[in-house]
């Protein structure tokens, strides 16, 4: 069977482009959708327990001695960033 110069080219070409776009995809992390209340910045439990290198269940703790406030939306938590920022300051910077 004989295939044309050009139209192979055209094959490995496109085939090419796939490739760099599937690499780019994965060398790039997808950027974490930020959700916002008010203007404000929202932090959910993921952000949160790495930024303050603790657990989820520490963050409940706060949440339940009612050191940190808290906003529930669609059944997940979430965290103003200023909020965050004044318990930070409050309980964090005691221990220093």
């Amino acid at each position: 069977m004989f295939i044309e110069k050009e139209y192979l080219e055209g094959w490995i070409k496109r085939i090419m482009e796939r490739f760099d776009h599937l690499e780019n995809r994965l060398t790039k992390p997808p950027e974490k959708e930020r959700h916002r209340y008010n203007g404000e910045l929202l932090l959910d439990n993921q952000d949160l327990c790495m930024m303050l290198n603790v657990s989820k269940r520490t963050l409940q703790r706060y949440r339940s001695l009612k050191n940190l406030p808290f906003k529930r939306i669609d059944q997940k938590t979430y965290y103003l960033e200023s909020d965050v920022e004044n318990f930070i300051k409050e309980h964090f910077n005691k221990s220093s």
